[in-house]
């Protein structure tokens, strides 16, 4: 993968950095959230779970 920026848009720092080491692998991930949105990540999260609870399904990961 390659670090290429668009010309038509201004570089910015990312909104959060995670790293995962494996062994000798280490992963960096940049996260860039929508900028002058009103709703957090809770917000979203709480939309999420909504959904699935009105489904009444249940999370892959409890399986």
């Amino acid at each position: 993968m390659t670090d290429t920026t668009k010309k038509d848009r201004p570089t910015r720092r990312p909104d959060c950095v995670t790293e995962v080491r494996r062994g000798n692998t280490v992963l960096v991930v940049s996260g860039y959230f929508k900028q002058g949105t009103t709703a957090t990540a809770a917000d979203k999260m709480m939309k999420v779970l909504e959904a699935e609870s009105a489904a009444g399904g249940t999370a892959a990961h409890a399986m």
